[in-house]
Parts: C-alpha cells; structure tokens; sequence
C-alpha cells in the first residue's frame, strides 16, 4: 500500500478500509518526527501490501489524537482490523517496525 496521509475526517474510514494500518502522528515543526519520516518511507517500499501507512499532523487534525492519548509526538500506533494493538512513542527504527509488521499482518 502507499503511504497516504489521513484526518480527523477520514480516520475511521481509513480503519474500516484496510486490514493492517500503521497511523504516525506528527507535526511540520518536530525534530524527531522529521528523523520519523525516511523511515517510514522505507518501510513502505519493504512492506508492500502488508501495511497501509497513514500520516496525520496533530496541529491540523486534534479530535483523533486527543481520542487516542497522543500527548507526544512522533507517535505511531498500529492498528489490526480497526482496533488498536501497538504503540510507540518516540523515533522507531526500521528493524522494530518490521517486525511489528510481520507479527500482526
């Protein structure tokens, strides 16, 4: 799947659409979330169909991470058939989220 970029609006619908959805909350202006990014990118080439990975920037959409506890960014959480079953906080490297991948998908 591509990496796409989601909002408050979409969310739900962007769940309900795919099996596997790894969501990354960040925002323009966080160092860490720019160190975040080519990871994520890379992920995506590696991962394929796999995982649908979605980015939404918190300053733009604040209903979704508020509902979630996001209080940190970057903060990814995977979720499986719409409900949530991972969490991180903080710059995730390429090893531990493919193998988060391939334990969920």
């Amino acid at each position: 799947m591509s990496l796409i970029t989601i909002n408050d609006q979409n969310f739900q619908e962007t769940l309900a659409g795919n099996d596997l959805v790894l969501v990354d909350f960040w925002a323009p202006w966080c160092g860490p979330c720019k160190m975040q990014s080519p990871i994520l990118d890379e992920l995506n080439a590696e991962a394929g169909e796999a995982v649908t990975i979605a980015k939404m920037n918190v300053d733009d959409n604040p209903e979704t991470p508020s509902k979630f506890g996001v209080m940190s960014i970057p903060t990814l959480k995977l979720f499986k058939n719409g409900t949530e079953v991972k969490s991180f906080v903080g710059v995730q490297s390429i090893q531990t989220l493919k193998a988060l991948v391939n334990e969920h998908k």
